[in-house]
């Protein structure tokens, strides 16, 4: 089984394709302790990514090009993805 680290690399290396002028990923899965999706022992994850590829694109637009490269990950090793994605 992949760690949290590996999992937040995973997604690093995943979301290096809109490069991103900004990107962190933040694990959050401490903040859901006894939640259904935890109790498989996957991640929940914040990702705050800024990339001029989102230039134009209103924010679902932005979220769909996101999830479009992690979404195999989806719902294991990571249960849950809040991004908040700008451009740059």
């Amino acid at each position: 089984m992949s760690t949290p680290d590996d999992r937040a690399a995973l997604i690093r290396q995943r979301l290096q394709a809109l490069d991103p002028v900004k990107l962190e990923i933040i694990d959050e899965s401490h903040l859901h302790a006894g939640h259904e999706g935890a109790k498989s022992g996957a991640s929940h994850f914040r990702v705050i990514i800024s990339s001029p590829q989102f230039q134009g694109m209103r924010p679902l637009a932005r979220h769909r090009l996101v999830y479009d490269r992690v979404h195999d990950l989806i719902p294991y090793p990571i249960h849950a993805l809040a991004i908040v994605a700008s451009a740059e």
